[in-house]
């Protein structure tokens, strides 16, 4: 159960006369069958007692004034923490300081939920003081003590708990519910990065759709532009369902992408700002896919999105009502400027978008998009010149023709490259000098 390099510390701190155990989200994840991403130890020897135990090993320290050494073996770094009890938590994220201690179920008081309060003994039985196996079993996310006071200790724990719901697929149990809804506030005071980092967390989980039913107060605490959608009616035959209700529906679509999911997140927060009705009392949303960028955008850049997720994510909200073309002709000239992957992409996403609409409008439009990618893959089957790297000739050859050097040789391949997709100009490169010595 325990990998090799595991227990070769685990023997090392314990031929030393100190208690290890292995602890925590391994252990969680040894208990349900699935393979550890990392190993985690806790020990009674303090940091200083850890470093001489593994004088002979690589280490690293940063970690040490809270009682973490991490030390290397086998190419695999695993983090030895001391038992400690955590200080006050003066920002309701980090301790003061920490004690330590000698044993271990004081240090497994300290931990967030049941599920990460285990530890396995030497004979690699569960050591096991807050119920965790049992809620493994019944596939409950619930504190280790008062929910509130684990709350406001670190409020990222909120999330942290939304997430461990989201991706194990677990129910959070009442009590822990209550109060994740009331504390959510704490979450204003929380780094923009971890916000992130833990809602990408959610979105990606199978669970993540019935996360943001449930817990939609929380997702409108750290996503304010997303709280208009809640409740608000579309008035449309296409619609059979709110904003938000359809924004669920369409991420649970979806496949477990983050870049996808955070997409269709935010596709249609732009409607609520967009919304008028007709004399029949129809509802529309012009100009809601500009609005959803321009919302999300805002979003993501306080979270501090990495600019290559930034540039997909809001690729696929802007053109997500794109109507693509419907001859050969067309969508090769429209390949001229947009990225194959791209496309495949805003396809997947238009269909998931689909799937959430009624049914008189969820049909007409898988209809379409099937009708789309038959399109695309038959264009690019015939394998067309859509970019100047695949046009036989180069601005070299038109400067070798005589042509003076400036923006008129790249306007002249462009000119070429458009007739080639086109059809009406082989992508052959006689023929192309030929057109370009009548164009110089």
């Amino acid at each position: 159960m325990i990998p090799e390099y595991v227990n070769f510390i685990l023997s090392l701190l314990r031929q030393a006369n100190y208690k290890a155990y292995a602890v925590g989200g391994c252990v969680r994840d040894v208990l349900r069958g699935v393979t550890p991403h990392d190993w985690d130890v806790c020990t009674s020897a303090r940091p200083e007692e850890i470093e001489r135990v593994f004088a002979d090993l690589p280490q690293i320290h940063t970690g040490k004034k809270h009682g973490t050494v991490a030390v290397v073996v086998a190419h695999k770094t695993v983090e030895i923490t001391t038992f400690r009890a955590d200080g006050a938590y003066l920002d309701h994220r980090h301790p003061a300081g920490v004690t330590f201690l000698s044993d271990l179920e004081g240090d497994l008081s300290r931990r967030d939920f049941t599920i990460n309060a285990m530890a396995l003994d030497e004979t690699e039985r569960p050591i096991d003081r807050f119920g965790g196996q049992k809620d493994l079993q019944d596939r409950i996310i619930r504190t280790v003590g008062d929910p509130v006071e684990r709350f406001r200790e670190d409020g990222l724990r909120i999330l942290r708990g939304l997430r461990f719901a989201s991706r194990l697929d677990f129910e959070i149990e009442p009590a822990t519910a209550r109060a994740m809804l009331a504390e959510r506030d704490l979450l204003l005071g929380i780094s923009a990065e971890r916000i992130f980092s833990e809602l990408k967390g959610i979105l990606i989980g199978p669970g993540a759709g019935r996360i943001l039913r449930a817990f939609a107060p929380i997702c409108f605490a750290i996503l304010p532009e997303l709280a208009p959608m809640a409740g608000f009616e579309q008035h449309s035959p296409y619609h059979d369902s709110n904003v938000w209700e359809h924004t669920i529906r369409a991420l649970e679509a979806s496949p477990a992408n983050p870049i996808f999911r955070l997409g269709l997140l935010f596709h249609d927060c732009g409607k609520p700002a967009c919304f008028t009705r007709d004399e029949t009392g129809r509802g529309h949303f012009y100009g809601h896919p500009q609005k959803s960028r321009e919302l999300a955008e805002g979003a993501l850049r306080r979270l501090k999105c990495d600019t290559a997720t930034l540039d997909r994510v809001l690729y696929l909200i802007e053109r997500h009502d794109t109507w693509l073309p419907e001859t050969e002709k067309n969508m090769r000239r429209f390949l001229l400027h947009e990225d194959v992957d791209r496309v495949r992409d805003l396809l997947a996403v238009q269909r998931c978008d689909a799937l959430a609409h009624a049914p008189v409008g969820r049909d007409p439009a898988l209809r379409n998009i099937e009708k789309w990618e038959q399109l695309l893959n038959a264009v690019l089957a015939q394998k067309p010149c859509l970019s100047l790297k695949t046009l036989a000739v180069s601005g070299d050859d038109l400067l070798s023709l005589g042509m003076a050097p400036g923006p008129a040789v790249g306007r002249l391949l462009n000119d070429m490259l458009r007739e080639v997709a086109d059809g009406t100009l082989k992508n052959d490169r006689e023929a192309l000098l030929v057109y370009a010595e009548a164009h110089i």
